[in-house]
């Protein structure tokens, strides 16, 4: 996957803006001076998506939860789905000289008084302009949502207001993707094969503006192959059934809604190999507003039915009216936003929690058990779930959305089958979950290039027991945890036993092998953070054993208690890995994740800060560019050594480091790449306020203040709002008495 690189904060601290408007947290906007570098945003529910462009009625990429093409030597990739978003007008005739609008180009000239406005409270993108074609210019308003509510639903609303008599065009798309060329045959090139045959297609594994990601020649979206698709011109409607490449089925359909007392002057079916449309002409009067919604639904073979299914899901929304389904859907977020994380006296950091968030909430599912990929709804990382899901993202869902988080854990043992198999076929007992899974059946689907993190990159499977061990320490359901946590955490810690060898000669076990979670170091001997973290899960199988009744193996304990941790006593620190591997880290020490949050290895507090302390040393040698995997265990880190200055410096970092991209503030994974939507650094960055500022710590005793809390001197308090745990609720404070010392207070609810 990506290398996990601490890097210096490029700037020094500096205090954020004044205070705005009390919801201007919530909202992101672009104007046209963003024409030429827009990085689109995308609008979802979990289980559809579309991208987003900047007239806000293109055509867009869209694609569904876990629904993956398995092309022939290829590895899974999401399946692009219809694009459904397209509203295409015209002023008049193409004979005449006017165009549609989605062919113009984009010009302040043409798109006049501009304004695209992401409101991340309602989840909705509404965009205004005054569109100029010739002699003719119109209003025009568009409003898009994928709906929470009803999570089948999605609508797209334009309203024209022309300032000219006569006739317009509009054109209400389904859109066909072609088939992506070149497709390449991931599943068998090795890292030389693959930079050969993107360098032989003239294509480069480089970024270019505004939006394409810099590793689009192989990240590229997988094939829907459309079965039938058709429409009626009397009814308004459009329908159509379609099939992932070697994957599941899908379906969609679309109703749109006329302007009341507007008749269109015709209509015409328009199919083709890429498109599926109603096209209108209608009659317009000057500075009339013309109103007119498609409302589509969209279905996935275990979630949902065909098209006949989707088309009376359509019309049942157009009979209800787009206000009613943008009234539920707005009332379902207001109600995901009751859990919050709220900061008085920084607006930058306050929205950067609210975009964050916003990404976790319209990518997740609520008891499902589908996973959250790196990049989210996008085929970045070619939507494949790694340890991002389960140490990232899940801790930061935990507390403030329990209900998702468990999806993320439920993943994992709905593809316990897969895992065990694994390891069986490497002689291992137990279960080895892959490095890269597909998140539809979780097999292994890490390209060859990268086929020895599939193999060595092993603590995946640490950091999945690990996820299972907290929702049950943060719920306390003991149901979920004897038929479904459990049996994760045994198989894994039958894995770890299996997996670990004896030094006789030094009378220690071992994990040798290795690819560390620095990706530079392969085949290391005792990846420090590898060996914590399994011993980690052989000591909480035991405990999980004995709340479920069940017998523990006593070779886990025997391996925990003798499972060999690099340390050197002189320097009274951990080592990174082997004392035989070189001493000098390649990519910086990761001594700093022994302390991230569902890990946090006991030590001394001594050992805790000569940790720290070596790991900052590694960072300010390494030279590395900012990676959006390495500010949040850093501020974490320093806030567990009592470092408030570094902790502060670490969470600013975020915003001077070019890894948040305007205007809808999406993370890429480093300030030089276009790696977009990486919701594992939004997790990172939760988890930064959740934990490193709070000291909490989610243990057996409870929601424990391990940590003395940290708050930015420019921050007046830090409130997280209506935390889940163990069956109750709290606003959780983190503010200064009247001396200014820095404390915590809980609110029961």
């Amino acid at each position: 996957m990506k290398p996990l690189i601490l890097v210096l904060p490029w700037l020094a601290l500096a205090a954020g803006p004044a205070a705005a408007a009390p919801d201007s947290s919530f909202t992101l906007r672009a104007s046209a001076e963003d024409f030429n570098s827009y990085f689109p945003t995308y609008l979802a529910n979990g289980y559809f998506s579309t991208m987003t462009a900047p007239r806000g009625t293109e055509g867009n990429l869209a694609y569904m939860v876990a629904f993956m093409d398995y092309a022939k030597d290829d590895m899974a990739r999401p399946a692009a789905i219809p694009g459904w978003s397209e509203i295409d007008y015209s002023t008049g005739d193409s004979a005449a000289g006017h165009f549609w609008m989605n062919q113009v180009p984009l010009n302040p000239a043409l798109f006049q008084d501009y304004s695209q406005v992401l409101n991340m409270r309602d989840a909705t993108l509404t965009t205004r302009y005054r569109y100029v074609d010739h002699q003719r210019s119109t209003q025009i308003k568009v409003i898009t949502f994928v709906s929470e509510a009803s999570t089948h639903l999605a609508a797209t609303q334009i309203s024209l207001t022309p300032d000219f008599d006569g006739t317009v065009q509009l054109s209400f798309a389904l859109n066909l993707w072609a088939p992506y060329q070149p497709r390449l045959p991931l599943a068998k090139l090795t890292g030389e094969e693959m930079q050969e045959a993107v360098a032989e297609h003239n294509m480069k594994l480089a970024a270019i503006a505004p939006a394409t990601p810099d590793r689009a020649a192989i990240w590229y979206h997988g094939d829907t192959h459309v079965s039938g698709a058709d429409g009626d011109t009397k009814e308004l409607t459009l329908w159509l059934d379609g099939r992932a490449e070697q994957g599941l089925g899908m379906a969609e359909a679309a109703a749109i809604s006329m302007p009341g007392g507007v008749a269109a002057a015709d209509i015409a079916l328009y199919k083709s190999q890429y498109r599926l449309a109603l096209n209108l002409n209608v009659k317009v009067l000057k500075n009339k507003t013309y109103t007119f919604t498609k409302f589509i639904a969209a279905s996935r073979e275990n979630w949902g039915g065909d098209a006949k299914s989707d088309l009376a899901l359509a019309t049942q929304a157009r009979a209800s009216g787009f206000d009613a389904l943008l009234d539920q859907h707005r009332a379902a977020w207001r109600d995901l936003w009751r859990s919050d994380i709220e900061i008085d006296g920084d607006a930058r950091a306050q929205t950067a929690v609210h975009s964050d968030l916003y990404y976790l909430l319209a990518t997740s599912t609520a008891d499902t058990h589908w996973p959250m990929g790196a990049c989210g709804l996008t085929p970045g990382y070619t939507g494949h779930a790694f340890w991002d899901s389960d140490s990232w993202i899940f801790p930061a869902l935990l507390l403030l959305h329990p209900e998702r988080a468990k999806s993320l854990v439920m993943f994992r043992s709905f593809t316990l089958p897969a895992a065990q198999a694994r390891a069986q076929a490497r002689g291992l007992k137990g279960a080895m979950y892959p490095w890269e899974a597909d998140p539809e059946n979780g097999s292994e689907q890490t390209p060859h290039f990268a086929y020895v993190l599939g193999e060595r990159e092993i603590h995946v499977n640490a950091d999945i027991a690990i996820a299972q061990w907290q929702y049950w320490l943060a719920t306390h359901d003991r149901d979920w945890l004897k038929k479904y946590g459990w049996p994760v955490i045994r198989g894994v810690a039958d894995y770890w036993a299996s997996r670990a060898s004896w030094n006789a000669d030094k009378g220690r076990y071992e994990i040798v092998h290795v690819t560390s979670v620095a990706e530079s170091y392969n085949d290391v001997p005792n990846d420090t953070f590898t060996n914590v973290s399994a011993q980690k899960v052989l000591s909480v199988a035991a405990k999980a054993a004995a709340i479920v009744g069940e017998r523990a193996d006593p070779l886990w304990t025997k391996v925990a208690a003798k499972l060999y941790i690099p340390f050197s006593e002189v320097e009274q620190r951990h080592l990174d890995f082997d004392a035989s591997m070189p001493r000098e880290p390649l990519e910086g020490s990761t001594l700093g994740m022994l302390m991230y949050p569902s890990l946090d290895l006991p030590m001394t507090k001594q050992i805790r800060r000569n940790d720290f302390d070596y790991t900052m040393i590694s960072v300010k040698e390494g030279h590395h560019e900012p990676h959006g995997m390495s500010m949040a265990p850093a501020s974490i880190a320093a806030a567990a050594v009592g470092d408030a200055t570094s902790a502060v410096a670490w969470l600013q970092s975020n915003f001077t480091s070019g890894l948040i991209q305007p205007p809808f503030n999406v993370r890429t994974e480093t300030a030089n790449n276009n790696t977009g939507y990486f919701i594992t650094a939004s997790g990172g960055f939760l988890q930064n306020l959740l934990y490193g500022f709070s000291g909490l710590r989610i243990e057996e005793k409870g929601l424990a203040e391990a940590y003395a809390p940290v708050l930015p001197s420019e921050w007046k308090s830090m409130t997280l709002e209506d935390i889940a745990f163990r069956g109750q609720h709290y606003d959780i404070t983190i503010d200064r008495d009247a001396s200014g010392r820095v404390k915590l207070t809980r609110k029961a609810l």
